[in-house]
C-alpha cells in the first residue's frame, strides 16, 4: 500500500511553504496544492479539486486570497464535503482572527464532520518582508490606513509549527487556537523596529482609507483585492484583536517568537537593504 499523502493547500505561500517543509522534515509525504503545482489546484475551479485529493489522508487548508472574500464560505463547504466524501477526515484550517466571514467558513468546515482544528491568526510578521508591505519598507516609506490600533503580530513560523502539530497529533482535533505574538504593537511600532534592525531610516505614516484605496487602484490593483484591504483595515483593524493569547505556548511548549527577533533575522538576509 502506498504511503498516504498530506495535502498542503497554499503550499507555495507564507504559511503553506513552511508547513510543507516541516512535514517533509518529519518524513511525511506532501503534495502541494497550488496553481503552479502538478496537478494544479485552483479554489475557483472545482474541476481541479478531486485530482489533488487522490491518496490524501489529511489537509492543511489555506484559502486564497482570504476567507473574508465573498463566496469563501460556500467554497469551503463544497470542498470539505468533497474531501469527506472520498474518505479524508483530518483538516486544519488557517482562519482570520476577528473576521466574521472567516468564522462562518470555520463553521462550514466543522459541519462537514471533519476531524478539524481551526487556527486563527491576524497580521503576519512576514507581511513586511514576503508580503505586500515589503516594497514600502525597502523604499523607506510605509503608509497605511492604521494609526494607534495595536495588533498581536504573529510569526508564520509559529503558525506552521502549530499547524503541523494539529495535522499529526490527535490531541488537537476539535480545538480552535487563536495565535498571537508575545506583545501588542502598532504598525508604527513594527516599522520602527524594522528600521532599527535594518539600520536605516524607514518612516511610517497613517493615511485615510480612501486615499490608500485610491493609491492601490492607481497601481492597478484589482477592485476585489482593494475591497478586501478596505475591509481588513476598517472592520477588522478596529481593536477587536488587541489582546494576547497563550495558545502558541500551550501547543508548542514555548513562547511565541518576538517581532524584534524576526526583524533582526530578516534584516540579516539583506531583504531590506538598498543596493550599493
Amino acid at each position: 500500500m502506498s504511503q498516504k499523502i498530506t495535502l498542503v493547500l497554499g503550499g507555495t505561500g507564507k504559511t503553506g511553504r513552511r508547513v510543507a517543509e516541516r512535514l517533509r522534515e518529519r518524513g511525511v509525504a506532501v503534495r502541494i496544492g497550488a496553481r503552479s503545482a502538478m496537478p494544479s489546484f485552483d479554489w475557483t475551479d472545482e474541476a481541479t479539486w478531486a485530482p489533488v485529493l487522490e491518496n490524501v489522508d489529511r489537509i492543511y487548508v489555506c484559502f486564497q486570497p482570504d476567507l473574508a472574500v465573498p463566496g469563501s464560505v460556500e467554497i469551503i463547504r463544497r470542498f470539505s464535503n468533497l474531501a469527506i466524501g472520498v474518505g479524508i477526515k483530518r483538516m486544519v484550517l488557517l482562519s482570520g482572527r476577528g473576521e466574521d466571514e472567516a468564522e462562518a467558513a470555520e463553521h462550514a468546515l466543522q459541519a462537514s464532520g471533519a476531524e478539524c482544528t481551526i487556527i486563527q491568526a491576524s497580521w503576519f510578521f512576514e507581511n513586511f518582508d514576503e508580503g505586500f508591505l515589503a516594497d514600502g519598507v525597502l523604499n523607506g516609506s510605509v503608509f497605511l490606513p492604521a494609526d494607534d490600533v495595536t495588533e498581536p503580530f504573529v510569526s508564520c513560523d509559529d503558525i506552521a509549527d502549530v499547524a503541523v502539530e494539529a495535522l499529526l497529533d490527535d490531541r488537537h482535533v476539535g480545538k480552535v487556537y487563536s495565535l498571537t505574538g508575545p506583545r501588542l504593537m502598532t504598525f508604527a511600532d513594527a516599522v520602527a523596529e524594522i528600521a532599527a534592525a535594518a539600520n536605516r531610516p524607514i518612516s511610517y505614516q497613517a493615511i485615510p482609507i480612501a486615499d490608500f484605496a485610491a493609491h492601490l487602484k492607481a497601481d492597478g490593483v484589482p477592485d476585489d483585492y482593494v475591497d478586501l484591504i478596505r475591509y481588513l483595515f476598517t472592520s477588522v483593524l478596529d481593536g477587536r484583536n488587541s489582546n494576547l493569547t497563550s495558545d502558541v505556548e500551550h501547543v508548542l511548549g514555548r513562547r511565541p517568537r518576538d517581532f524584534a527577533a524576526y526583524a533582526r533575522e530578516a534584516a540579516a538576509t539583506g531583504v531590506w537593504s538598498l543596493a550599493a
